[in-house]
């Protein structure tokens, strides 16, 4: 049976949009190096970077139906996150689709799959992570699911989920870790804001994160040129 999940509880659009503030690379380590999807997923064109709410599809393989489904279900502020039960390279979403979903406040779309009509879509300025660019045309015959639990590039994302994603890649962060991620990021980028001012002043990274001891327990072992040319 395939369903359709209406509705489902989304994290706070508040906590959402101060999250969008923060790249990939800081949420990631904000929680502990967890959630990074697939970084054979790409965005098609460079230089964005969304977050949002995910509206999870499951997809048949070659078969984009489901996708025009769950425009339906799509609302402003949510990403559209699209993984196929097997894999598959042909291109699922274009500009036709892309379209629909902006009228409705769509942010971007994640799929572990093909995405096409690249040079209209950097255009638009929609945005799209995908595992493969191609022209390969889909059918509209299998039934999918629409909001329920889905393993895209490798990470399990419920919807209503938060999806951030941005030129090194996508993070996939819990709904009811958001608030914590939030403080861990917030947390990173002061101590960064701090190192970053140290190393522009001429500070070693060696000093800043104090790492000579830790070095040294290691093994580590530092000689004059004359020593080492003797050996």
């Amino acid at each position: 049976m395939s369903i359709v999940v209406r509705d489902p509880v989304r994290a706070e659009r508040a906590t959402v949009d101060a999250l969008a503030a923060f790249g990939v690379a800081t949420v990631h380590e904000a929680q502990h190096r967890t959630g990074l999807l697939d970084p054979a997923l790409r965005p098609v064109w460079p230089g964005a970077h969304i977050a949002g709410t995910a509206v999870t599809v499951s997809v048949p393989p070659g078969d984009n139906w489901m996708i025009h489904v769950a425009v339906e279900q799509c609302r402003d502020g949510d990403i559209l996150v699209v993984s196929p039960t097997s894999p598959s390279q042909a291109g699922y979403f274009g500009d036709l689709l892309a379209t629909a979903v902006s009228a409705r406040g769509v942010r971007g779309v994640v799929i572990d799959a093909g995405c096409r009509d690249v040079a209209e879509l950097q255009r638009m300025g929609f945005p799209v992570w995908a595992r493969h660019i191609s022209a390969f045309g889909t059918v509209k015959e299998t039934l999918g699911d629409v909001n329920t639990p889905i393993v895209c590039a490798g990470q399990h994302i419920r919807p209503g989920d938060v999806v951030l994603a941005d030129d090194d890649g996508v993070v996939v962060v819990p709904r009811h870790d958001t608030r914590a991620v939030l403080d861990g990021c917030r947390a990173r980028e002061e101590k960064e804001a701090v190192s970053r001012k140290r190393y522009a002043n001429g500070e070693l990274s060696l000093d800043v994160n104090s790492m000579r001891e830790r070095l040294a327990h290691k093994g580590l072992t530092y000689v004059d040129r004359e020593t080492a040319d003797d050996h």
